[in-house]
């Protein structure tokens, strides 16, 4: 898909003069095409939690990583993104989110998952369209992707504290409205939805 995305993203930016490549857990759909970019884009840098830079993108990477820690800042000029580690949310422990500070943006990756043609952005409830898409992958191996640990309440409380305007999601529609609620909303099915029964 490198090819379409460049081209789609050829029509906002010059490719050649991004900086920073991000992404909230290494496996393919978030950093597979990483090289291509970074072969594109010279001087850009990938950066990831610093789990994910320690034991897998250092490795995998044409250019090493800048490997982020909790509340971090990564100050791109115009705009201020605070990293967020989430480790198992939505997967793997390397996981964590940017939170762009301006706006108010939480760039969720995989919370908040849900398939299908849905509109880019919506007011609708995002949490109910998640909760279907957890309870549909009970059905296939991807069953325990997003599992319920000791540690999910207290990783969503705490990006709901951000208070953000905008649930930016990688698979589904971007949500506006009340983004507190919604996270803590998350937390509930996440437990109800894959927790011990």
């Amino acid at each position: 898909m490198f090819p379409m995305v460049r081209n789609a993203v050829t029509t906002l930016v010059n490719v050649s003069k991004i900086r920073w490549i991000g992404f909230s857990h290494f496996e393919s759909d978030e950093c597979g095409s990483l090289n291509q970019w970074l072969k594109v884009a010279p001087s850009a840098q990938p950066v990831c939690t610093f789990l994910g830079a320690a034991l897998s993108v250092n490795d995998f990477a044409i250019r090493p990583a800048r490997g982020m820690t909790d509340d971090e800042i990564l100050a791109t000029g115009k705009y201020s993104f605070r990293f967020c580690s989430t480790a198992h949310l939505p997967h793997g422990w390397d996981a964590g989110v940017l939170f762009e500070e301006t706006n108010r943006t939480l760039l969720c990756s995989d919370l908040f998952f849900h398939p299908g043609n849905v509109e880019p952005l919506t007011q609708s409830d995002i949490v109910g369209q998640a909760g279907k898409a957890l309870l549909d992958a009970q059905k296939t191996p991807f069953a325990y992707s997003v599992p319920y640990t000791p540690q999910t309440d207290r990783i969503l409380q705490k990006l709901s504290a951000l208070k953000p305007k905008t649930l930016a999601t990688m698979h589904g529609s971007s949500f506006v409205g009340d983004c507190e609620r919604a996270l803590l909303d998350l937390a509930v099915v996440i437990k109800e939805t894959m927790g011990e029964p």
